[in-house]
């Protein structure tokens, strides 16, 4: 491959690291389909449950939470499993072909409303195990996908910066895919009004489609530079001899890799939370159209998108944590300016949107862009290259508090007395002690997760000075 300069392990120049654009392109592909999923879930899941499925509030948390626990579950097997699969295609590339097309049937599966009888106690607890089956089995085909494709980020170059490169190439896809999801869900539902069963059944069947082939499309672009790096890097394929218990240990006893779990925890709590209770917000806050939903999701994840290459030239100049702290900041403001938010105020919720997606950007950035160096170290440590363990559990860590998080803020909502809308009354008006939950899920407890990270973001322990002496005692090392 012309990115190589030398077949020569100790011939190896800076320049074998740079990526093509096609590579990139290819390497942030894997990404679309996941996003479309995720965006579409996290948005409209809950009150797609509560209000066109009518599941109750509590139930519809109970289903989302058993599903967010299985996930987590899955992500150190599938890790595990990836990080000792051999195959002439690589440890990762298996997983993703095999995956791909169960993932987007499963996916659609969440989106049908079957009904199970007349007897509306018998029904709930038919559709509660109907879409408690179907999140676990979409769920693992989500990790059998995604977690062997995110771990390719460290099998793909060892540069610091162009690692970061590689990152805003798979977050501008996967921003790309959240805004095309939002914006087929605004067409579908200007196109049919009124029926929200066919909306988000159309919607399911169209994203569940265009989720599947760019799988397809990073495995075919990105083969050859994994296979090349394996040859200039050996230990990069290597499978992992450490059992796994000593494996979990060695893992959470690595300082660096504890700041990035938090980091990334605070982060995409505020993120997925945010966007969980956004469509409530809207509608019943808000008191606005549900087309607006899509509107300010959009403002938040198109600032985002446009913002990624930005922050990626700043973090060259001035590295990592200098764009989280920005970003973090403006962030921060914005979470606190909606709870203070009144009906009315149109023009300054999405004002807020537009400022929440320049922290939001940061957010897919820099926790993804620290993880590929907590593996050079934990290697130098170990001498083993365990990818899948590590993007497992970090995975693993966020998805049962994600989890838990979904269902506190459903579970307080019907503890709060949520109004299921109708046909005729589609925007009910809700008691006090619900938008009080909706108002504090969409402000505070987003902003005190955010500060959070900021904290652990200063105390993060992997500059770029240390990144470098780390591949330097790496090169010494394979040079003896």
């Amino acid at each position: 491959m012309s990115n190589f300069a030398s077949d020569n392990d100790s011939q190896q120049t800076p320049e074998s690291e740079k990526l093509d654009l096609s590579t990139k392109l290819a390497f942030g592909a894997g990404d679309l389909g996941t996003a479309i999923a995720a965006m579409i879930g996290i948005s409209y899941l809950s009150p797609f449950l509560t209000d066109v499925a009518g599941l109750n509030p509590k139930l519809a948390g109970q289903t989302q939470l058993i599903g967010k626990v299985w996930d987590a579950v899955n992500d150190p097997m599938v890790g595990v499993l990836s990080d000792r699969t051999q195959s002439q295609q690589g440890r990762r590339y298996p997983w993703m072909l095999w995956g791909a097309i169960p993932f987007g049937v499963f996916f659609f599966l969440q989106w049908v409303v079957p009904q199970f009888s007349q007897n509306e106690s018998t029904n709930q607890w038919g559709l509660f195990w109907y879409y408690t089956a179907i999140s676990i089995l979409f769920n693992a085909f989500y990790t059998v996908v995604n977690l062997p494709y995110t771990a390719l980020t460290a099998e793909l170059t060892q540069d610091y910066d162009e690692r970061t490169s590689l990152n805003s190439f798979r977050f501008t896809f996967s921003i790309g895919g959240s805004i095309l999801a939002l914006v087929i869900g605004l067409v579908i539902s200007l196109v049919i009004p009124g029926n929200r069963t066919q909306q988000y059944l159309l919607l399911g069947a169209i994203c569940a489609i265009i989720s599947i082939l760019p799988v397809y499309w990073c495995v075919w672009g990105t083969k050859k530079r994994a296979q090349a790096v394996a040859k200039l890097h050996p230990e990069t394929e290597q499978t992992v001899s450490i059992p796994l218990l000593q494996q979990l240990k060695i893992a959470f006893t690595n300082r660096a890799f504890l700041f990035v779990v938090g980091i990334y925890l605070c982060s995409w709590l505020a993120v997925q939370l945010t966007a969980g209770i956004i469509p409530y917000f809207v509608t019943s806050w808000m008191r606005l159209p549900q087309w607006h939903i899509s509107l300010v999701l959009l403002a938040v994840q198109g600032t985002a998108m446009a913002m990624l290459f930005v922050w990626t030239a700043i973090s060259r100049r001035y590295g990592k944590q200098a764009v989280y702290y920005m970003g973090m900041s403006l962030w921060i403001l914005a979470q606190v300016g909606l709870f203070f938010v009144q009906p009315g105020q149109v023009v300054l919720m999405y004002f807020l949107a537009v400022v929440a997606g320049f922290g939001v950007s940061t957010a897919y950035l820099v926790p993804w862009s620290m993880l590929p160096d907590v593996i050079e170290l934990d290697e130098l440590q170990t001498g083993q290259r365990r990818e899948g363990i590590f993007y497992s559990f970090i995975v693993f860590a966020q998805k049962i508090c994600l989890g838990l998080a979904v269902s506190s803020v459903l579970q307080s909502l019907g503890s709060a007395g949520y109004i299921k809308p109708t046909n005729e009354i589609p925007t009910p008006i809700q008691p006090d002690s619900v938008l009080e939950v909706i108002r504090f899920s969409i402000g505070p407890i987003p902003a005190i997760a955010l500060i959070c990270g900021v904290v652990l973001t200063y105390f993060y322990p992997i500059t770029r000075e240390m990144h470098a002496q780390i591949l330097l005692q790496l090169q010494e090392r394979q040079n003896k």
